[in-house]
């Protein structure tokens, strides 16, 4: 019998191959598609999955200014900031922040997925998030991914 047959095959950086995703946020609703993201960038779709590893695929979402928001979230949630002086808390709500800068809500969204360290942070680089329909990596040549 051979014994290396079991062996427990764990993925690292030079095995690892990353395809590209694009995903359509057009009518998408933010939580649904910040947890698919989340896990086609951590790379848990793979059979090759290794926690510890940067094995996910990187992940192209275009049309980010025309997600939803369930119930009323879009006028009841709100997102905070800090300048770091006295008096610099900052309260918007989701709809002011999707006028003034449409991509972050979906990129704090799938931030707060990620882990907290410094694979997270290498992770999140691997998310393009674009506001309109159209994005720089047609050379990538990427494949649409469904959330539905």
């Amino acid at each position: 019998m051979n014994t290396l047959s079991y062996k427990t095959v764990s993925a690292n950086k030079q095995t690892v191959v990353k395809k590209w995703y694009l995903i359509d946020a057009e009518a998408e609703i933010v939580g649904r598609l910040a947890a698919k993201a989340a896990s086609v960038l951590r790379g848990k779709h793979k059979p090759s999955y290794t926690p510890h590893v940067d094995c996910g695929d990187n992940v192209i979402i275009i049309n980010a200014d025309k997600v939803r928001f369930t119930g009323n979230k879009m006028n009841e949630k709100t997102y905070f900031f800090y300048s770091g002086h006295p008096g610099g808390k900052r309260l918007e709500t989701a709809r002011m922040l999707l006028n003034r800068r449409p991509t972050y809500v979906v990129e704090k969204a799938i931030k707060g997925m990620l882990p907290k360290n410094s694979l997270g942070r290498e992770i999140f680089r691997s998310l393009h998030v674009y506001a309109g329909p159209n994005h720089p990596h047609a050379a990538q040549t990427p494949e649409v991914l469904k959330i539905k």
